[in-house]
This record gives C-alpha cells, sequence and structure tokens, in this order.
C-alpha cells in the first residue's frame, strides 16, 4: 500500500531533485516550494507544488497547509516561520536544530558545550580591524574568517595569511556577520552521512572528500590510507554530534582528520549532503531513501545503510562553456561503470555544481583508474592545467609472505600465475620465530588495506600461515615448503593441523601455482573480471592437454617418449 502521506520541501535544487528521484519510487508525493521549473520541479508533475521564495513566510506557510511533514534542502531558511507551523505540521530536523546550525558560529558553541570536538574560534561581529588583528596575535597566521551565515562552497570563507591580509578580509567578508577559526592541520577531510530516526542514530560509512577552491571535488568510499580504527571513530564522533540536535532525518557532518589522528567536526549539514551522493550507487539504501524514511517513521535497517562495493564520486562542474557539463556527460558514456546523474540547471557557469558521476568497482584502485580520465576531463574543461601524474600502481589484493627468502624459489611458479592473471600482488618476508612482533603487525594490519587473500610459505615447524591467521580476518592459503629433513611433510602437517576456529587452506608440497590459483579463486568469488580471465587461463589448459592427447594417439608411445627424451 503506497504512503498517503505528503512531503513538502523548502528548496528545490539538485538535492531535492535527487530526494524526489526515491520519493517517486515508493509513491510519495513531495511538494516543492521554490521557483518555476527549478530542477527537482523539472522531474515531479503534479500540482502541490508551490513557486516562491523558501525564505518568504507566506509561501512557507501555504507550504506547511498542505503537508503532513515539512523538511528542508538548504537550511538558510525562515526558521521563525518554521517554529510557527510546528504547531500544526511536523518540521524535521527541528526548527531549533536549524536554527542553530544555520548560524556557523552557534553551531560550534552548541557543539562543544555538548562536549563534541572543533576547532577553537572566537566571535567577532562588530570588532571590525582591531579584533581581526587580536585573533592573529592569539591564534597565529594564518586563521579562517567566516560567515555566520549564508556561507556554502567557500563563499563567506577567507583565509587570513597575515597582518597585512587583514584589509582584504574586510573587504571581502567586512559586510557579514563574522567569527574566526583556529587554523586545522590536517592531512585529509572525512564525512559521515548521520541518519536520525525515532529510535535512535545510525551512521552511513566514512569517506574521504576532496575540496578544490573550498569546492567538494571528489569523494571516496572508502577513504584511501586510513584504518578501519580511524573510520569507526569518525563515525562514532558523527552520532555523538547529531545525537545532540533535535528532529529526524539526514545530517552531513564534515570533519577533519588531524595530522597526529585527531578528528574534529569542521561543519554540519542538517539535510543530504554532497559528500553522500555515492550512496545512490553504492549502498543499498542513498542518503535520500534514508531520509524519506526517517521523517516519515518507516523502517531503516542499519545494514542497509553499509558500503556494497567502493565508490568514487566526482563532481561536474561548471566550466569554461556553457555545455561544459554535456560534454563531461558524453565523455562518462565511455566509462562501463560510471553513473550520471545531470542536474537540469541549463547553461553552465564556472564552478556551479551540474551534476555528478558515480564510479563503483570491487576495489578502490579500479575505481581510481577509471575515473582518472573524467576528471582529468572536467579539469580540461575548466580550463585547468594537467599536471604531472605519477605512474598508476595498482594496489596489491594478494600478499604472498615467507619465512626466508630460502622460499622464494618454490613460490616462483605462482608469482608467474598471479601476473600472468593480472592480479596485483606484494611480497614479504617474516618469520612467525625471528620476527614475532613484525609478522603480528603486519597480519593484524592486512584488512585495512586493499589486501583480500594472504599466501603464506613456510618449511619446518611451518607456523606463518597460522600465526597470521590467528591475527587476521582475511583468508590465509598455507604453502608448505619442502626443506632438507622429512621432504615437507612437517610443514604439510603442520599447517593442516590447526585448531578449530584457526583455519588456514594447506595446498600440496611446493604448490605454490595451486595457492596461487586459490588465492584468484577467492578473488573471483567477488570479481567478476578476475573471473574472465581465470576461465580464459583454463580453457588454455584445456586445448594444452587434447593438443598432446592428439599427439600420443597419432605418434604412438615409443615416438612421444623419444620426442620427450625419455626413451
Amino acid at each position: 500500500m503506497a504512503d498517503s502521506r505528503k512531503v513538502g520541501v523548502l528548496g528545490g535544487g539538485q538535492l531535492g531533485r535527487m530526494l524526489i528521484e526515491a520519493a517517486n519510487r515508493l509513491n510519495i508525493q513531495v511538494n516543492v516550494l521554490d521557483a518555476a521549473a527549478s530542477p527537482a520541479k523539472q522531474i515531479s508533475a503534479h500540482d502541490g507544488h508551490i513557486e516562491g521564495s523558501f525564505k518568504d513566510a507566506s509561501s512557507v506557510k501555504k507550504l506547511a497547509q498542505a503537508c503532513d511533514v515539512v523538511t528542508v534542502e538548504i537550511e538558510h531558511v525562515d526558521t521563525h516561520m518554521l517554529e510557527e507551523v510546528a504547531g500544526e505540521v511536523a518540521v524535521e530536523p527541528s526548527w531549533k536544530t536549524l536554527r542553530t546550525i544555520k548560524d556557523k558560529y552557534a553551531q560550534k558553541e552548541y557543539l562543544k558545550e555538548h562536549g563534541v570536538d572543533v576547532a577553537e574560534s572566537e566571535d567577532l561581529e562588530g570588532k571590525g580591524a582591531d579584533g581581526l588583528k587580536a585573533v592573529g596575535e592569539r591564534f597565529g597566521y594564518p586563521y579562517m574568517l567566516k560567515s555566520k551565515t549564508e556561507a556554502y562552497d567557500g563563499r563567506g570563507n577567507f583565509v587570513v595569511r597575515s597582518e597585512a591580509n587583514i584589509d582584504a578580509a574586510i573587504k571581502a567578508l567586512g559586510d557579514r556577520p563574522l567569527y574566526a577559526e583556529r587554523w586545522a592541520e590536517f592531512r585529509m577531510e572525512l564525512a559521515v552521512m548521520v541518519v536520525k530516526t525515532k529510535d535512535g542514530v545510525l551512521t552511513f560509512p566514512t569517506v574521504e572528500t576532496v575540496h578544490e577552491d573550498s569546492i567538494c571535488k571528489l569523494t571516496y568510499a572508502p577513504p584511501r590510507n586510513v584504518s578501519k580504527e580511524t573510520t569507526q571513530r569518525a563515525q562514532d564522533l558523527a552520532k555523538k554530534a547529531i545525537g545532540a540536535f533535535e528532529g529526524k532525518g539526514v545530517f552531513g557532518v564534515e570533519m577533519f582528520l588531524l595530522k597526529d589522528d585527531t578528528l574534529l567536526v569542521n561543519e554540519i549539514a542538517p539535510r543530504p549532503h554532497n559528500s553522500g551522493h555515492y550512496t545512490i550507487e553504492a549502498c543499498p539504501l542513498s542518503q535520500y531513501d534514508a531520509h524519506l524514511r526517517a521523517i516519515l517513521d518507516m523502517p531503516i535497517p542499519a545494514s542497509a545503510l553499509r558500503l556494497r562495493e567502493p565508490a568514487i564520486m566526482l563532481n561536474i562542474l561548471g566550466g569554461k562553456t556553457p555545455d561544459s557539463h554535456l560534454k563531461v556527460a558524453h565523455k562518462a558514456y565511455e566509462s562501463p561503470n560510471a553513473s550520471i546523474h545531470l542536474y537540469g540547471k541549463g547553461d553552465a557557469r564556472p564552478g556551479r555544481k551540474m551534476g555528478h558521476i558515480t564510479v563503483t568497482a570491487p576495489t578502490l584502485s579500479e575505481a581510481e583508474k577509471e575515473i582518472q580520465p573524467l576528471i582529468d576531463f572536467v579539469d580540461d574543461q575548466r580550463g585547468k592545467p594537467l599536471g604531472p601524474r605519477a605512474a598508476q600502481v595498482d594496489e596489491p589484493l594478494v600478499a604472498v609472505i615467507m619465512g626466508s627468502d630460502s622460499d622464494l624459489p618454490v613460490l616462483k611458479a605462482g608469482l608467474q600465475i598471479l601476473e600472468k592473471l593480472q592480479i596485483p600482488f606484494t611480497t614479504r618476508i617474516t618469520s612467525a620465530h625471528r620476527t614475532p612482533d613484525w609478522l603480528r603487525e603486519f597480519s593484524k594490519s592486512a584488512a585495512d588495506t586493499s589486501l583480500r587473500v594472504i599466501i603464506g610459505a613456510a618449511g619446518g615447524a611451518a607456523h606463518l600461515p597460522g600465526m597470521c591467521a590467528s591475527w587476521t580476518t582475511l583468508p590465509v592459503v598455507g604453502l608448505p615448503v619442502k626443506v632438507t629433513h622429512m621432504d615437507g611433510w612437517d610443514s604439510l602437517v603442520s599447517m593442516t593441523q590447526m585448531p578449530r576456529g584457526e583455519p588456514v587452506a594447506t595446498v600440496g608440497i611446493n604448490n605454490s601455482t595451486n595457492a596461487a590459483l586459490l588465492a584468484v579463486r577467492i578473488l573471483g568469488a567477488t570479481d567478476l573480471a578476475v573471473r574472465e580471465r581465470l576461465r580464459v587461463w583454463m580453457e588454455g589448459n584445456e586445448k594444452e592437454v587434447l593438443r598432446k592427447d592428439q599427439e600420443l594417439a597419432e605418434q604412438g608411445f615409443e615416438s612421444y617418449l623419444k620426442k620427450m627424451g625419455k626413451w
């Protein structure tokens, strides 16, 4: 049975458009308050929309009267009118939350009051140039000068690099209510989309965001070179931040990962957010599905917010020509894993968000290779020079570890198989007995890297693969190596006698070929491209056996053995 409730949205830009795309699948009517032919209204044909400004009190009241719940596409709205209509219609998130968050200084102060780590800030409203100089003396340079309100995509921000910069800062932002923020020396920007429901707070995965000219350019899911422990801390911090606010819905939490791995919340958006666009293709539920479900009290399984496979989102920003975004979209047609979203905004303007592209792939490395030509193309359309690029190095999927370099000759055949099947791998020497701490460190961190399978080669007592398996959740393939005594049977038996709960998949003595092929099959279970390369290789083996069979039948065994040099 379709949900008969109507959702009102203040704002009809690209976020409202994507919200309607989600609502249409559920047959939920969304009424938009914005200008005629706004991006959201273009894909929703009914007479419930209202033409006007989402900052106009009478228009907001008119929308509220026609809906069961009112939400926002942008926080810069008339919260006093929302406060007034909240007695007649549900407003999600709460008007109190919107009023606090739309003032970025008030937002920071509120977060600090609730124990959420943020950069140190200072109110500068009405303090003029002397106030800016005093902040420079206290914070040091550079520091960020920010407008409290109406600031987004870098508009309303100014980097004060020295005292000589103050006049330029006042000229740029002097007519706005201002505050200063201590400079954060971050190594990366992270973001988490949070879903607040009547039952609690859930999160989508942590992502990495890359900004250019203060506008989000790329989102990487998962983040590059960030441990699972750090991504979990980011999710916990985001949940703590949003848990402090009233109301339901999706919130975007942007944060800084500092060089010492400390996390600071930078800004909060009380709505779906640019950094969450990847969820449309990469998660079972998108941020827009989740927002609708949250404000309408519909079920949201936590597992539906998981990352199905790695994804990279690229914003299509307006370039030098009015049709630059269309050229980017046409270029993206060539990419087999690219999903293209255009926002219906008409002609492009430099820096304007005209759409986005999301590439999904079994590994982040594969997604990076596929999206790089699109990044280059977008930069070219914007007139940005293409700088020198490092050679693309595939992140390893298989780690081949050995107790000694004397095991390397045995591994040669298996390594050649991995090369032939185009499986990126790394080889390392780590002994269970001589370097136990290094083995433990390697094994415990392996699952946080690009690795998917570990092959452990060892002779004698052969504890290497078993110890590795006890410290990692990745599958471990044991390769017994023949040494001076007992012909490798000691190693084989040792590997196969792992206790319950600590499995090691063991192949034959010195059979690195099978160890490599088993690793490839494990990868192929979730990667169709790997599976296809393996199928072609196996087909080649079959043809070779059939060729030999035909020669033996035609020549007879004596001639065949003479040809082999064994007669």
